[in-house]
């Protein structure tokens, strides 16, 4: 049988930082504040005029580098993201274009914060189906563009950044997307979310005046199901790929939150050195997270046949996900 791998990672993070000092001088709220609850010191943040397919592209462009090939050979192109360049056109459409991927099918994925692990488990039935032999697989999000900074339980949260990786049934080494685990509950979709901008409260006087293209949070519930819902997830992968939690070589958690990201660790008895974190130099950066974090632990470690890495991630509507991959 096919074996779906991650043969070439790459990211994007854009120049300008934005600090809890600077947070300090636009809504009332201290470092010592951020630090304690979310971890966060710096976030990035995108050019007026860079957008989600500009970051995404030059993290594809990377992720192809690495991959060792080019634009010519990918046969279909997934961008997750929740701040798309718009509407319609798809952004991955937007990527295709820019690379002169020609023979490549396009389209986006919108699972939030885990739109980076539901874009590997499409990746990995495509791949291991035989319909597609390389997928580009790009995540990518501009959320400085929805976030609300006079909200300081929301702004001091998100950040910008993009993060990519090709997807192949071809190499007989990289990282082999072992399994997934996907989740949802609708049910729970007021507590994470942006209110207007699609059919149902389209752009209008009012939905500006009321702050309604911004992203809405209730903090305290969101933690409790991100918590429960990673971990239900995690042990649902591991269960099913036949893995123990002593197999588990690195943690790469969504990075959301230092108190969620010690709290999972904490449940599986992952070492504190093997929990992978970025959330203190780039914040929430929503379904790119886990892709950044994947590419900066490839260019700084290097893995052993047979470790396996365990990634989880939860997000609005509600969404959540895990997945184990295994170097080979």
């Amino acid at each position: 049988m096919r074996k779906a791998k991650i043969i070439g990672t790459g990211s994007y993070l854009p120049n300008k930082i934005l600090t809890n000092q600077d947070l300090e001088k636009i809504v009332e709220t201290s470092d010592e504040w951020i630090v304690s609850r979310t971890g966060m010191k710096e976030r990035r943040i995108a050019g007026a005029e860079e957008f989600t397919s500009d970051m995404g592209l030059k993290a594809a462009k990377k992720a192809l580098k690495n991959a060792r090939v080019s634009p010519d050979e990918i046969d279909l192109i997934l961008v997750a993201t929740l701040t798309p360049d718009y509407i319609f056109p798809s952004t991955a459409c937007l990527i295709q274009g820019q690379l002169k991927a020609s023979k490549a099918a396009a389209l986006d994925i919108q699972a939030a914060c885990t739109g980076f692990i539901y874009a590997l488990s499409i990746a990995k039935a495509f791949v291991e189906s035989g319909l597609y032999n390389n997928i580009l697989l790009i995540a990518s999000e501009k959320l400085s563009s929805i976030v609300d900074y006079r909200d300081r339980n929301t702004c001091v949260l998100f950040g910008d950044g993009a993060a990519a990786c090709v997807v192949t049934g071809k190499e007989k080494k990289g990282l082999w997307i072992r399994h997934c685990c996907l989740g949802s509950d609708g049910d729970q979709k007021d507590i994470l979310i942006l209110p207007a901008g699609g059919c149902r409260f389209p752009a209008s006087k009012e939905t500006v005046t009321s702050n309604m293209h911004f992203i809405k949070m209730e903090g305290k519930e969101v933690f409790k199901h991100a918590v429960r819902r990673m971990e239900m997830s995690s042990k649902e992968c591991l269960d099913s790929a036949k893995l123990s939690e002593t197999k588990i070589s690195w943690l790469i958690p969504h990075q959301a939150n230092i108190r969620i990201i010690d709290a999972i660790a904490k449940r599986f008895q992952v070492p504190k050195e093997r929990v992978f974190i970025t959330v203190d130099k780039y914040g929430n950066t929503s379904a790119s997270s886990i892709g950044i974090a994947l590419n900066e632990l490839l260019n700084e470690k290097k893995l052993n046949r047979g470790e396996h890495l365990l990634l989880t991630a939860f997000g609005a509507g509600l969404t959540w996900g895990s997945a184990i991959l295994e170097s080979i």
